[in-house]
């Protein structure tokens, strides 16, 4: 049989205490904290992982997933440190607080009367009355500055020994004593209380999608659950009851002790368009009585009720109905089609000539867009926060005297038969770039990347037709050959006409199939390099030549007025159709031939709610009190201790007298001095 030695453990279970409890390891769990803390601030937290992946890369995001940087503050190791750092410091409180305690109610009265010489702040004085007199002047004397006192006898002397400041000890105890009640509270309304449920009672977060009646009992929460923050969002006339918890990549259901009804979001707006207010009118009703009462959330005016919060987080839709135009991008028809949806829903769509069957999801309406476009490049969309928080509040000050409101814009998604998808972004209205109203048609295929867009320009109605009347006129061949033959007749005839025809004829055709790119490859293959930049001046005032014939040909079938060919609104033409090259020359690399816009909508609003049970924030204000006074006690609560020896000397009394303070300060010298001075007087 194995031999046990008790001591040894011993000694190592008091090592490790003492360890716990030393002053060394609790900083050294706070440098770590501190350096959690810079993480958690320097690198935006619970964002897609797709964020994380394009700005780290596969290798490193997968290392520091492990870590789970990504929400610091609710990682296995960052909760680890605090239960540690609560130990530590109960520990040192434990182990500590007596000694404190019994030193603070402590005179130390029994100090060897010889030992009182040794003290540097030390003095001496002689007077005529008698022991006892002088021992009652000395006790008024050390009253008046606040002392108490205390008195041991030994024969004919007296030794008095007083205390003012005792509870500097106790600034110590509350300055650590609120270290551990602050991180318990933050402990206690983190996400430690709902993992718990997790790892030992048996809850399993849902990954898939499904209705709030079939969740089962080990995706639901007890209704009675100590602490927990959760999201909800509530279109207008809908009510929940239930919210849910967000767990790793899964999340679990809270059930709430009342019922919400969202009756109206209400959005207010500058005389800029930008938002100023936003506030939730809401019904709360209580299951258990049948009470209903009316209440308004906003910013920063949370509702509260049976102990829990309700914040105003956020806003979304709620399920708009909009209508969608189509519009073909390939082919030589130009005609229209509507799809009605709702945000949120999916819609089967066949595109232009092709029949290319999709499906088209529609993924967000914004009512409002405030941008600043003086930089003259189309505007990136921001998630809902980040843009709600650009143009309200100090953010809506005279830095931001530039922003406007740009109108809707539609989100949508086409995914093809193998799954392969690509978002877009379109402004419902003409935005003003560079002097031209444009339409803006954004896409990109991982929300990863920003919005490219296509800069359509816009007819003197405000809207695209006859830029797509003219996409349409380029794919036809028969109308490129009228073009390049009107274009020809209107400059030469004979058989430099005809030469300069099929010039014209091929920059269109080859511009029509490849754009600008296919025309500069086409130089680039049959031109010396020498002369490259010359050819290419050529080609492009050609194409821009033959372009304004079909662009004139266009007109005539759509019943408009010819182009007018001086003054101002010539500039502005020539404008209009270097835009449209422009425009249809990227239109080579837009990857769908459709086009939807947003023709009409019927805003639904839908309130995001962040709703929590945070008791432990009590216990923080606690600490956080408590804090305040430990700090305020340490520095301005003075440990002072005074001993007078008083013994009989020639029929009068002798007095030695010794001070110490745990700070030696200048005020510490003054009051010795006082002190000094207080003493001879009583000669």
């Amino acid at each position: 049989m194995t031999a046990t030695h008790p001591p040894a453990f011993r000694r190592r279970l008091a090592d490790g205490i003492e360890l716990l409890g030393s002053m060394r390891f609790a900083v050294s769990l706070l440098m770590f904290i501190c350096v959690a803390s810079v993480i958690g601030t320097v690198l935006a937290q619970n964002r897609p992982a797709s964020n994380y992946i394009d700005q780290f890369g596969p290798f490193w995001f997968e290392l520091f997933d492990k870590f789970s940087i990504w929400h610091v503050y609710n990682s296995w190791w960052f909760l680890l440190i605090m239960a540690f750092l609560v130990v530590s410091t109960s520990v040192c409180l434990m182990r500590n607080t007596p000694k404190m305690l019994q030193d603070a109610r402590s005179f130390r009265e029994y100090v060897r009367a010889s030992s009182l010489r040794a003290f540097p702040h030390r003095a001496q004085a002689d007077t005529g009355l008698d022991v006892p007199a002088t021992v009652q002047r000395l006790r008024q004397l050390l009253a008046r500055q606040g002392y108490a006192v205390r008195e041991r006898r030994d024969g004919d002397s007296v030794m008095l020994a007083a205390k003012r400041g005792s509870g500097n000890r106790l600034g110590y105890i509350f300055a650590h004593a609120s270290i551990v009640i602050i991180c318990v509270g933050g402990l206690f309304d983190s996400e430690l209380p709902v993992r718990m449920q997790v790892w030992l009672g048996g809850k399993q977060p849902l990954t898939e999608n499904m209705l709030i009646a079939d969740v089962p009992a080990s995706g639901r929460l007890s209704a009675d659950n100590p602490s927990f923050r959760a999201n909800v969002l509530v279109p207008e006339q809908g009510r929940i009851s239930n919210a849910v918890v967000l767990v790793g990549d899964g999340a679990l259901v809270q059930p709430l002790p009342f019922t919400l009804t969202l009756k109206k979001f209400i959005v207010d707006y500058y005389s800029t368009g930008m938002p100023s207010r936003f506030a939730s009118e809401v019904q709360v009703t209580d299951p258990e009585d049948g009470r209903t009462f009316d209440a308004t959330i906003e910013v920063n005016e949370p509702l509260r009720y049976k102990g829990v919060t309700v914040y105003q987080s956020s806003f979304d839709d709620g399920g708009s109905r909009v209508v969608l135009t189509g519009r073909p991008l390939s082919g030589p028809r130009d005609f229209s089609f509507e799809v009605d949806g709702k945000v949120g829903q999916s819609s089967p769509v066949s595109l232009g000539d092709t029949g290319q069957a999709l499906q088209l999801d529609i993924t967000g309406l914004r009512p409002i867009n405030v941008e600043d476009l003086r930089s003259g490049e189309p505007p990136q969309p921001k998630a809902l926060r980040e843009h709600v928080a650009a143009v309200t509040g100090s953010a809506a000050g005279t830095a931001n005297e530039h922003l406007r409101n740009v109108g809707p814009s539609i989100e949508y998604r086409l995914l093809d038969a193998s799954g392969q998808a690509h978002e877009f972004h379109n402004y419902m209205l003409p935005v003003q770039l560079d002097e031209i109203p444009v339409f803006l048609a954004g896409v990109r295929e991982t929300p990863a990347e920003n919005y490219r867009y296509l800069r359509i320009p816009a007819d003197e109605q405000g809207k695209p037709d006859e830029f797509l009347a003219l996409r349409a006129a380029l794919a036809d061949p028969a109308q490129r050959r009228e073009a390049a033959e009107r274009f020809a007749r209107a400059n030469v005839g004979g058989a430099d006409g005809q030469a300069l025809q099929d010039s014209a004829q091929r920059a269109l055709d080859t511009f029509s199939e490849t754009g600008l790119q296919g025309v500069a490859r086409f130089l680039e293959a049959n031109v010396a390099p020498e002369e490259l930049p010359r050819a290419a001046d050529i080609v492009i005032r050609l194409l821009g030549a033959a372009m304004g014939e079909l662009r004139a040909m266009v007109r005539e079938r759509m019943g408009l007025a010819p182009l007018p060919q001086q003054g101002e609104a010539a500039v502005l033409a020539d404008a209009w159709s270097r835009m449209a090259v422009a425009a249809l020359s990227d239109l080579a690399l837009y990857p769908v031939p459709v086009l939807f816009t947003l023709s009409d909508f019927e805003h639904v609003q839908a309130s995001v709610f962040q709703v929590s049970r945070t008791p432990g924030k009590n216990a923080v204000y606690f600490g956080c009190l408590l804090l305040v006074l430990g700090i305020f006690t340490m520095f301005y609560v003075r440990d002072r201790r005074i001993w007078m020896w008083v013994s009989p000397k020639d029929g009068g009394s002798h007095v030695v007298a010794a001070m110490t303070s745990q700070k030696r300060t200048l005020d510490f010298n003054r009051e010795f001095e006082r002190l000094r001075q207080a003493l001879g007087r009583l000669a």
